[in-house]
């Protein structure tokens, strides 16, 4: 038998069939196109579903249940995302209405945990009962799984690893809270720490690598010290200190067997991770315990969700 994922994203919702095996078999994909009615989206989720059944050559009748990672505060228990805002979800009941437009078993887990349940079935913590999966993108997201089981907290509400603070009273952050994890570690804040210290030196190699300020971008830092360029080593060594910081505290918290990193800046590999496990071999609480915590690559990307959402309930 073969299940469906379906990572219900902002921009893009995307289906996939997996089988037992955890491989994607088939997927297909539209737009959100958010804000719009809420019937409307899932209208269309159905649609992408059935279609990625069609392009694996199945039929409904081969699908033994289907999985939805959807952003926001998404409670498993009842199906209902009650609050996702770039999607205008508001205590909208999404396994209800799928399982009346599809005819099967819907489950539903926040995305960021679903993605982190994918890594762990499949992915960088395979074969392991504990994890944290970190993704540095436009935010800081988080998913942590204990002994095979997602933790999302008693409201659904848990494992915003991002919106942990590491700078008290530090830069707002638009949850509401200062100085949290997510506005210093996130690609974003990278980008804004690249720009800052472009201005604050106009010789910088930074200039010219993104084509006089105009293409700044999660690279550009990394690439200016890899060319040598003080200014641009200087903001990759605070960065990794900020991402290091939330890290340490997520391994102090929980001692997963694996912490993963995924987003783009994951793509820098051993300059990223190689640094992060100095600063944990010095700052971890069982830095000198027999069994430490792997600090790794994601490596599922954008199909951990879909793996992961399909196999929720299982």
């Amino acid at each position: 038998m073969y299940r469906i994922g379906i990572d219900l994203g902002g921009t893009n919702i995307v289906a996939g069939v997996v089988d037992e095996d955890y491989t994607i078999v088939a997927t297909a994909k539209c737009k959100t196109a958010a804000p719009r009615p809420v019937d409307d989206i899932l209208s269309d989720i159905a649609r992408t579903a059935r279609q990625a059944v069609e392009n694996a050559g199945l039929t409904m009748e081969d699908i033994a249940g289907i999985g939805i990672g959807s952003p926001g505060i998404c409670n498993a228990d009842t199906g209902m995302v009650e609050r996702a805002n770039n999607i205008g979800f508001h205590f909208v009941p999404v396994t209800e209405k799928l399982e009346a437009l599809l005819g099967k078993e819907v489950h539903l887990e926040n995305d960021a945990n679903a993605a982190a349940y994918g890594e762990l079935l499949a992915g960088a913590a395979k074969g392991k009962r504990n994890c944290v999966c970190i993704t540095l993108g436009t935010g800081v997201g988080g998913g942590v799984v204990v002994e095979g089981k997602i933790v999302a907290g008693f409201n659904f509400a848990g494992a915003e690893l991002g919106h942990t603070v590491i700078v008290a009273d530090g830069e707002p952050c638009n949850c509401g809270r200062r100085g949290c994890w997510e506005t210093y570690a996130s690609a974003t804040a990278l980008i804004r720490q690249t720009k800052q210290a472009m201005d604050a030196h106009p010789d910088s190699l930074m200039w010219a690598l993104s084509d006089n300020g105009t293409a700044v971008n999660g690279l550009t830092a990394f690439d200016g010290m890899r060319q040598g360029d003080p200014a641009a080593t200087a903001v990759v060594d605070t960065y990794i200190r900020y991402v290091a910081c939330g890290l340490i505290n997520m391994i102090n918290i929980f001692q997963p067997e694996v912490i993963c990193i995924g987003g783009g800046i994951c793509h820098e590999g051993e300059t990223l991770l190689a640094p992060l496990r100095r600063l944990a071999d010095i700052e971890d609480f069982n830095r000198n315990g027999a069994r430490r915590t792997e600090i790794k690559t994601a490596q599922l990307g954008n199909d951990a969700g879909i793996i992961g959402a399909a196999f929720l309930g299982q």
